[in-house]
């Protein structure tokens, strides 16, 4: 039997020791939390992009002190106290002022700091390339303080700290005894009262993400020294602290410290622990990944009450930009709420026929290809599949899913356990069975976010499959006990590259034709119900619960077939292609191209493999991250261009919805395209 190997009685000496060492990353957390914080009181959003930032100021100050040759104090001030202030109020006038002055809901908002995320990421890999770089700089270097009793003590760590407690100290005095202080609350409390009465919530909003940014760029400094620079790796550990900030609830400064800093050391004390045989590996990942699990814990406990967004924003709906009648159309050609639910999602009319022509042509084009290209066209099926897994769960069941990378990391992971002979009282499964039988055991696992999905909406479900995607990230996909050892390859039959292409776009068919049912007929019209009027559709008699948990059933199936997919084209499984940073990318660009569509899925997959290959990797990036960053000009997407231009050949616009079935901001919407039509 496994036993645990505890410390010794009088280990004291160690337990301080650890305590100490503890404090370095809790205390980046607890910045962490400050920021997420106070940004939200300001702004009422909950800034998504901080690891993005906190990445790009890291690798700016990196560039500054060992590629420029700058002193490390000057660049510090010029990284912490000029260029990460100036982002945060340049984020504010281009990226989510505009939102807060249509009124654009959380939803929209959410989308659009994703789309920052992903663009400061593809400019980071433009500037900087995606290889780890070592070599940050600290500006508290030297040797440890030595303590009462000879326990160490970093510099960094005691600057940290005292960074902890002047912010705390400051926020709290400015928010209490100062005229913006009143300000603040006022804007919080009701941001459109407040600026009835005179109060510039513009100002008020820029210095919330001037301080979130500031703080963001503060938590890159302090961590970068003890990593390795990743455009990937170092914004996934800032946004795993963010469960410092939702245990808060988004409000607490003190618990958001309190949690931070207790993490932090808990983390550092469970190093103590080594058990011997099977549980070590399992043990160990619980250590090094503390804060996934506190995210996950918080997400589900929490969660439930932090979909109210105070001041700026209204509550996070569960309907998503471009999708139901807060989105300007959907994809059905029949305006988004209509409730027939008879389209496909790719459009009636010329606009859906010439988005369907070309994503054709997109398709065909590989069969012209020859060499690297037609192996780099492979993915552009598999993930297309992947991709409209978050098309059923979010664009037609209206639920913000940010975890199906984890899905179809385990679609391509099972297939290459089936392949290995690595499951017990199984022998080793040719590929197309092992691909099918991994995709019939992953379905029922989208209850894993299905259930969680019955008393959650917008933010606080996607807190929560995040979570659950990182967590399956961290703790399967990275973990030697999994993933040594294994064999993945295509049929005996499909080893040539153009066979195999041609095999998948006939899944990438199949799957097309599937979830077109999925949207047609009655469960379609209790789809489109459900997204665009939750509480609606539940006075109707629809079977909510049992909805969200088949959008999230076959939402899996769907990215566990490309995830099998993805890993036979490339004869291996790449824990890093299911890495969640890359998830919340796939995400954004099925936003941009249109989440109601199933044609968006295939125009998304096509956008981010072609741009990358036929270019250098990074430009994908960019161009998804600054198309949904401009979301709120985008609504319905780039599948819903052609629906948009207006009378014309072939190309009708959509009868409007009776206003009885809009809301305030749909009827907002319709007015505005009538009148542009």
């Amino acid at each position: 039997m496994d036993t645990l190997l505890a410390a010794a009685p009088d280990s004291l000496g160690l337990t301080v020791d650890l305590a100490l060492a503890g404090l370095t990353v809790g205390s980046a957390a607890a910045l962490s939390g400050i920021g997420l914080v106070v940004c939200h009181r300001a702004t009422g959003v909950l800034n998504i992009a901080q690891g993005a930032q906190a990445m790009a100021v890291a690798y700016l100050l990196r560039d500054l002190v060992v590629v420029r040759h700058w002193p490390i104090w000057p660049a510090v001030a010029c990284c912490l106290l000029v260029v990460a202030p100036a982002l945060g109020v340049l984020l504010d006038v281009l990226v989510h002022r505009p939102l807060q002055r249509r009124g654009a809901g959380p939803a929209e908002t959410m989308v659009a700091g994703l789309g920052v995320f992903v663009l400061l990421i593809g400019v980071a890999v433009l500037l900087w390339g995606s290889a780890p770089l070592a070599g940050a700089p600290s500006p508290f270097g030297g040797a440890p303080i030595r303590l009462p009793g000879g326990h160490p003590l970093r510099p960094d760590t005691v600057a940290q700290l005292a960074a902890i407690l002047v912010l705390g100290l400051a926020v709290a005095a400015t928010t209490r005894w100062t005229r913006f202080g009143l300000r603040l609350r006022a804007v919080v409390d009701d941001r459109r009262l407040a600026a009835l009465t005179g109060v510039d919530a513009d100002r008020v909003s820029a210095a919330g993400w001037a301080f979130g940014t500031f703080t963001a760029g503060l938590v890159g400094v302090a961590l970068a020294p003890y990593l390795l620079l990743d455009p990937y790796g170092l914004p996934l550990l800032v946004m795993e602290t963010m469960a410092v900030a939702v245990a808060a609830r988004l409000r607490s400064l003190p618990v958001a410290v309190a949690v931070g800093l207790g993490l932090g050391i808990a983390q550092a004390e469970l190093t103590r622990l080594r058990p011997s045989g099977q549980l070590l590996p399992l043990v160990e990942a619980v250590q090094s990944n503390l804060f996934v699990v506190a995210l996950l814990v918080a997400a589900l406990l929490a969660g439930p009450r932090i979909t109210g967004e105070p001041g700026a924003a209204a509550p996070l709906a569960a309907r998503h930009p471009g999708t139901g009648p807060g989105g300007g159309g959907g994809g059905t050609g029949r305006g988004g709420g209509s409730g027939r639910g008879s389209g496909s999602g790719t459009g009636r009319g010329g606009g859906g026929r010439l988005a369907g022509a070309v994503c054709l042509v997109l398709l065909l084009l590989p069969f012209g290809f020859r060499g690297n290209d037609l192996r780099s066209a492979l993915a552009v099926p598999a993930l297309a599949l992947v991709l409209l897994s978050v098309v059923v769960v979010t664009g037609y069941g209206g639920q913000i899913s940010l975890g199906q990378a984890g899905y179809a990391g385990l679609g391509s992971l099972g297939t290459a356990l089936l392949m290995s002979g690595r499951i017990p009282g199984l022998p080793p499964l040719p590929a197309v069975p092992a691909l099918l039988l991994a995709v019939l055991a992953t379905a029922p696992l989208g209850l894993l976010t299905g259930w969680p999905a019955i008393r959650r909406r917008g933010l606080a479900l996607a807190l929560v499959t995040f979570a659950v995607g990182t967590a399956m990230s961290r703790f399967v996909f990275e973990q030697p006990y999994a993933t040594t050892g294994l064999v993945l390859d295509r049929p005996s039959f499909l080893t040539g590259d153009r066979a195999f292409y041609l095999a998948e776009l006939l899944l990438l068919g199949l799957g097309l034709l599937a979830v077109r049912g999925l949207h047609r007929g009655r469960t379609g019209r209790a789809l489109t119900a459900m997204r665009d009027h939750e509480a609606g559709a539940v006075a109707a008699g629809v079977d909510v619960p049992g909805l969200k948990l088949l959008a999230f059933t076959a939402g899996a199936a769907l990215a566990a077939l490309g995830g099998g997919l993805m890993g036979m084209a490339g004869r291996a499984f790449d824990a890093a292609s299911f890495d969640p940073v890359r998830g919340l990318l796939w995400f954004a660009a099925v936003v941009v191209a249109g989440a109601d569509s199933a044609l968006g899925a295939v125009l998304a997959a096509a956008l981010l493999i072609g741009l990358d290959a036929g270019t250098v990797a990074g430009v994908s990036a960019v161009a998804v991250g600054a198309l949904a960053a401009a979301i709120g000009r985008l609504p319905g997407g780039l599948t819903a261009l052609p629906r948009r231009r207006g009378p014309g050949r072939g190309n009708t616009p959509a009868p409007p919805l009776p206003p009885s079935r809009l809301s305030p901001t749909g009827r907002r919407v319709r007015e505005a395209l009538e009148r542009r039509l």
